[in-house]
């Protein structure tokens, strides 16, 4: 297969490049090439902003696509972008939404590709949303060969689950307090990116996916609880967390309270039947042991440990208005 990847070397993508390049599929990746991740020299590589439409079409000439997957399209506009520029060019576009847009707060566990797409709280989610629909609208009237993709909490060795980078280790490390939401007792799914690799290839090429939505995700869940202590065990360092409301963290900053509302707050239990029926062999496999391993070694190395001086200090704010205002104190 022909398969364009606009993107192609991100957290989650990256794995669906490599798997692609290993089962000898001819995969074109359209981006920047300024990403610290380097695609595999099989990769044939196209140098375009997405946004500039006259370079894409210069980059794009005369190609022609099985499938073109859109790694970076966050709002209708940029979905809309595509439609242009691939409606003729492809037999298959994969649009990466989010396992957020599924309605808030839950309405079932465990959550199906049928649930309602509803996010009250948070901006991304609701993007996200508009593309699905812009989408399907194009599919329904003009044919346009669209399969969506939700990917819920995937992560690679650059990304814990905690907010965010190397800055939970930092504050592990110099004895400050890592803030739990609520108390810690959600529970949540985490799926290596490697595993949702397996499931995503299975995707591409294949016309029973067309009109259809699936989420990829591991069949576990921990809770918040036990993913920082599982952290914490990794890089060696002492948990000295503090669990404060969700809606007190909305108080004190809108953008992580929307996160939270918008997602992260709820149990959240996946259904992957439908991915199951269509990828037979796809199963996660990988636990958040091991990947934690690989986070806590990627940020062993001192060139990683870069603090988000901005976030910690908020957090320092927001843990001493918490412990001001907690009663008791």
């Amino acid at each position: 297969m022909k398969i364009l990847f606009i993107g192609g070397t991100g957290v989650i993508s990256s794995s669906c490049t490599q798997l692609l390049i290993e089962k000898g599929c001819d995969l074109y990746l359209l981006n920047r090439g300024k990403s610290f991740r380097k695609p595999p020299s099989k990769a044939n590589i196209l140098t375009a902003e997405i946004n500039d439409i006259n370079s894409v079409r210069a980059a794009l000439d005369n190609h022609h696509f099985d499938s073109v997957v859109d790694w970076i399209a966050f709002n209708e506009n940029d979905v809309g972008r595509d439609y242009g520029l691939f409606k003729d060019r492809t037999k298959q576009y994969v649009f990466i939404s989010s396992a957020s847009a599924y309605q808030k707060p839950p309405v079932k566990l465990p959550i199906t590709e049928d649930v309602p797409l509803v996010n009250p709280f948070w901006k991304y989610s609701q993007s996200k949303i508009d593309c699905e629909n812009f989408l399907m609208e194009k599919y329904k009237h003009d044919g346009f060969p669209v399969t969506i993709c939700r990917p819920s909490h995937t992560y690679d060795r650059t990304k814990p689950a905690l907010k965010m980078g190397y800055l939970p280790f930092y504050r592990m490390k110099t004895g400050k307090k890592i803030i739990i939401h609520g108390d810690g007792n959600n529970l949540w799914t985490l799926t290596h990116t490697k595993d949702f690799a397996k499931g995503f290839v299975g995707l591409i090429g294949n016309p029973n996916t067309i009109g259809e939505a699936y989420h990829i995700t591991s069949d576990k869940t921990l809770t918040w609880n036990q993913i920082a202590e599982t952290l914490a065990s990794k890089a060696g360092f002492e948990l000295n967390p503090v669990h404060i409301p969700v809606d007190f963290i909305a108080l004190q900053d809108k953008e992580w309270g929307a996160e939270l509302f918008g997602d992260k707050a709820y149990d959240t239990v996946f259904d992957n039947s439908k991915i199951k029926k269509i990828v037979p062999d796809f199963n996660a496999v990988i636990p958040f042991e091991s990947g934690a391993e690989e986070i806590a070694d990627w940020y062993s190395d001192p060139a990683n440990q870069i603090v988000n001086t901005e976030l910690d200090e908020l957090m320092d704010r927001i843990v001493a208005e918490f412990e001001l205002k907690k009663p008791g104190t």
